[in-house]
């Protein structure tokens, strides 16, 4: 996995994460110091509150990998999904993936076009239309949402996981052709679904496949 380890841009995310809840967490510790020692008491209140915002960085580096999980966890939890490249950008690409966000105690499929920008995709030509097999990665930004749907949603590369041209294809063909030829015909609303709540856009029933209604 130490490809993945390298090129997953979801790990590198939630390394920045941690990253920057650290040297937040250190400046917030200083600080908390400095009011504790001028020894005043509106000094000694906003100490407690930094206090309180220190604990919430550090709560947020353990969170942050223990929310997403391994690389492992995200290919073997995902379901297999299909996205193209859909823009082109002076620094990556932006994928348009077709994905079902429903959750899983909701009555029906929700099918919605996502879209994530990324700067790399080792082993894609990075031209429009390019096919690019994912994995669904879904999440809620908390645990108190209600919504069938899940708030957070991105297509992951199978690319990122491994460097076997051969795993790729395989991916690739196991999503129908209908699928395919759905995303590259709605390849136009990929500056829409970058501007919609949550980069989704649902997608009217009767547009889909067969075998996905």
């Amino acid at each position: 996995m130490d490809h993945a380890k390298s090129v997953n841009e979801t790990m590198a995310d939630v390394r920045r994460l941690r990253s920057s809840a650290i040297f937040t967490a250190v400046i917030l510790i200083a600080a908390t110091a400095w009011f504790f020692w001028l020894a005043h008491p509106w000094s000694y209140i906003l100490g407690a509150v930094f206090v309180i915002a220190a604990a919430t960085s550090l709560w947020v580096m353990v969170w942050a990998p223990r929310k997403v999980g391994t690389v492992e966890d995200l290919y073997a939890k995902g379901d297999l999904v299909p996205a193209i490249i859909a823009e082109k950008r002076a620094r990556g690409v932006t994928l348009l993936a077709l994905v079902d966000i429903a959750k899983p105690d909701a009555e029906a499929p929700h099918y919605a076009l996502v879209t994530r920008s990324i700067r790399s995709l080792p082993g894609h030509e990075l031209v429009e239309g390019e096919l690019v097999p994912s994995i669904s990665v879904l999440a809620d930004r908390n645990k108190n949402t209600i919504s069938e749907t899940w708030q957070m949603v991105s297509p992951m590369p199978i690319a990122w996981g491994t460097k076997d041209a051969s795993v790729i294809e395989r991916a690739t063909a196991q999503i129908s052709e209908a699928e395919w030829q759905l995303l590259v015909a709605n390849i136009g609303l990929s500056e829409k679904v970058r501007e919609a709540e949550n980069q989704q856009l649902l997608v009217d029933p009767h547009d889909l496949p067969d075998d996905l209604q």
